[in-house]
């Protein structure tokens, strides 16, 4: 991934319109409330405003502090008082009644920042993670309820707002607020079940907008290849220009918000040759179709992307079994190469993402394979990616595992990491290629037909030699 070296010094058009503030409902529960407005152009700030209630919480924090560090608390008789944010958070006295501060991303030359996280964006648009900017409960209580109001720029955040624009959501969804877009253009992908909105933060040499909607649909068709259905049935996807690049996929990375969101940095000069080549949206999508793990267990989910982001494509037909299988060949050697003598239980306890995507694709390569053998063809990976599906967005490792083996009909995948764990790196790589009739040699990869690649071609979707 060559995401993040590229943060880029970015020009900003000028220009914000106001909007009436939403009122408050009668009745309504939420016990927090953030006017949010947006002001864009060559010093694009956000100004945050948070309304409190009494009773409601008084200790608060940054998720990703660094961006603000002070707060000024208002009170029932109009006093004013600065509140420094100290170590991210920042504790409110019980009188006050709103919180104000300012979140303006520090501009830097290219290659210095800013960031997809921090802010960045071009032509009155601006991206950020909502964690840089909101301020939280440090604690969040079940039931807490929020909303959220935007002005200034549209928005397009996690959640759907209501008709009248608000935001209603749960106190846990500021824990992981995902990505934010404000300004820019939209277009929507509209699925079977679902929809995807995409908004694209700024301007394209190349590309019309109706490219970067195709591509991104591509995208979510591919993901339909892997799972029964589109896993959610709403999706947001922010497309990021970057000045100076040519390439498509620049980087891009999902943020488990509920429902998750997604960004994607693109070359500003990138070409529709460049995205009918691109793997790294249909990536991003992929990690839709497993569950977030709790703990985190990179080897595990950015393998199961990495697989099958080459099978996908070519599942859809966007590229060759021949093209798929050169793809994951490479990508093999190329973790192997960086995992050098390392087992993979040091791979995965100290890896570098080359080797952990890698090595945890070619897990994830044997754990289909052994799914299907030891079923007859029957049950296969996706069952336990559907399995987990309807058990909810959260999930983990003992988790997975316990899915595996219900799949299987017997107990598969603690003996199957079990044989992996201790052995170097990439030691499984020959042996099972042979067995799947893809072969290396002088002349490259081969694919062997008939019944020698029955099992390759039920994994990439070809169709069997009559």
């Amino acid at each position: 991934m060559r995401a993040f070296i590229l943060l880029v010094a970015l020009s900003w058009m000028a220009g914000a319109c106001a909007t009436a503030r939403a009122p408050r409902p009668p009745g309504d529960p939420a016990a927090l409330r953030y006017n949010i407005s947006c002001s864009l152009g060559a010093a694009p700030a956000l100004e945050v405003e948070v309304v409190l209630l009494p009773g409601g919480p008084r200790d608060f924090l940054f998720s990703q502090p660094g961006g603000v560090d002070t707060v000024w608390a208002t009170f029932e008789h109009g006093d004013v008082r600065a509140l420094r944010v100290t170590a991210g958070g920042v504790h409110v006295p019980s009188a006050a009644r709103f919180l104000r501060y300012r979140y303006a991303p520090e501009p830097r030359h290219r290659g210095q920042g800013p960031g997809l996280f921090t802010g960045m964006g071009d032509e009155g648009a601006f991206h950020v993670a909502g964690r840089a900017y909101l301020l939280r409960p440090r604690v969040v209580t079940p039931g807490l309820r929020v909303e959220l109001f935007v002005e200034g720029a549209e928005a397009l955040l996690p959640w759907a707002p209501s008709d009248g624009g608000l935001y209603h959501v749960r106190g846990e969804d500021l824990v992981d607020s995902g990505f934010h877009g404000f300004g820019g253009r939209r277009c929507l992908v509209r699925l079977e079940a679902a929809t995807v909105e995409v908004a694209i933060l700024g301007q394209l040499t190349h590309l019309r907008d109706a490219d970067v909607c195709g591509w991104i649909r591509q995208a979510a068709v591919e993901v339909a290849t892997v799972r029964h259905a589109f896993p959610y049935p709403r999706v947001t996807v922010r497309v990021v220009p970057v000045p100076g690049d040519s390439d498509a996929g620049l980087f891009g990375m999902v943020l488990w918000s509920s429902p998750p969101s997604i960004s994607i940095l693109v070359g500003q000069d990138a070409s529709r040759e460049a995205l009918g080549g691109d793997w790294v949206a249909v990536h991003e999508m992929l990690h839709l179709a497993h569950p977030a793990m709790l703990p985190h267990v990179p080897w595990l989910t950015e393998g199961l992307a990495t697989y099958y982001t080459e099978l996908a494509r070519a599942r859809s037909g966007r590229q060759t079994a021949q093209r798929a299988w050169e793809e994951l060949v490479a990508g093999f050697e190329r973790g192997r190469e960086s995992a050098g003598t390392r087992t993979m239980a040091e791979v995965v306890a100290h890896g570098d993402y080359m080797s952990t995507y890698w090595l945890g694709a070619l897990f994830a390569l044997h754990l289909d394979v052994e799914l299907r053998r030891v079923s007859h063809g029957t049950r296969r990976l996706e069952d336990v990616l559907e399995s987990l599906g309807r058990q909810g967005q959260t999930s983990t490792l003992g988790a997975f595992g316990v899915a595996v083996d219900a799949v299987a009909g017997q107990p598969l995948f603690d003996s199957l990491l079990a044989r992996h764990l201790p052995r170097p790196a990439f030691a499984e790589l020959e042996g099972l290629l042979e067995s799947l009739g893809v072969r290396q040699g002088p002349q490259g990869v081969t694919l062997a037909p008939g019944p020698a690649g029955a099992m390759r071609q039920a994994l990439d979707g070809e169709r069997p030699d009559l």
